[in-house]
């Protein structure tokens, strides 16, 4: 009897890991279609960058021929001739532009954001109705309007002519988003801090900006990949070739260049590269500042 009853034990001890075992062969089963889809999802996504890689390195002759090959001869001149023809000013006047314009949004809308979730006023709801209206004006629809506005001002053809309704128009979405983080603060913080004799202006840039310091960064990320792509207002508001940004100097390039596609996309992938960078170093901190202010808004 004793004997029964140890064998009953043990085949009991060893069912325990084999139903582990068929639990995780199940959810691997599960899982199988969500991961094919992913990583189709990520080849359609990165096949076309690494397409534009491996054309970067060919000759224009060999790009035609055969595209989808990689390159029988890795031309790394291309970048250097690329660059040397014109896409050093360019990028400089992209990181001039796009620096300038991530500051000015991101500093006037985290005030903004702090007035319109701490402080009551009269005419609060209105601003904030205002703010959210401004997300769906369309550039496309005040392009003449603004275009005589920049003439009126004397700053056509200068990097205000392009920093300027960068900043009007990343300045909506970007309060709303520093806002519904700032939403999330205890009120308490800010109460303990007043006790303590902080001012307004202490209690904004010691709690409020190092506790949300990823929506900060998130609005960066976000601000700095539509400027730096941007190309409607920078090939419209600027017609010197030495102010140009990458995305309307790229056309000039391409004139330039005389249709030699190597060197281009060698062009294009010097553009795309810092914003990718970006991304690659900010991913963290871009996830943490889309999930705040989820709950609250």
């Amino acid at each position: 009897m004793f004997r029964v009853e140890t064998s009953k034990v043990m085949d009991y001890h060893h069912s325990i890991p084999i139903t582990k075992k068929n639990r995780k062969q199940k959810n691997v089963v599960k899982s199988l279609p969500i991961f094919t889809i992913l990583i189709l999802y990520f080849v359609v996504i990165a096949y076309p960058l690494f397409w534009m890689v491996i054309n970067s390195f060919k000759s224009t002759p060999e790009i035609f021929s055969s595209s989808w090959a990689l390159p029988k001869e890795w031309l790394f001149s291309n970048y250097t001739e690329a660059w040397n023809t014109g896409i050093s000013g360019y990028f400089v006047n992209s990181l001039i532009v796009t620096a300038t314009t991530c500051f000015l949004t991101v500093l006037i809308s985290a005030l903004g954001a702090y007035s319109l979730s701490r402080f009551e006023f009269k005419g609060k709801n209105i601003l904030l109705v205002f703010c959210m209206g401004g997300m769906m004006l369309s550039p496309q629809v005040s392009l003449v309007p603004l275009y005589k506005l920049i003439q009126l001002l004397g700053i056509h053809d200068t990097y205000f002519a392009m920093i300027f309704p960068y900043v009007a128009y990343r300045i909506p979405i970007t309060i709303l988003l520093i806002r519904a983080a700032f939403l999330e603060v205890p009120k308490e913080l800010e109460e303990s801090a007043f006790l303590d004799g902080c001012n307004t202006w202490t209690i904004f840039t010691k709690i409020f900006v190092p506790l949300n310091k990823p929506i900060l960064l998130t609005a960066v990320v976000l601000t700095a990949y539509y400027t730096w792509n941007e190309f409607m207002f920078a090939l419209i508001f600027v017609d010197s070739d030495a102010l140009k940004t990458i995305p309307a100097g790229l056309m000039q390039f391409r004139d330039a260049l005389q249709t030699n596609w190597g060197v281009l996309m060698a062009g294009l992938m010097i553009s795309a590269l810092p914003i990718i960078l970006l991304f690659m170093f900010m991913q963290k901190y871009f996830i943490r500042g889309l999930s705040s202010g989820s709950v609250k808004g």
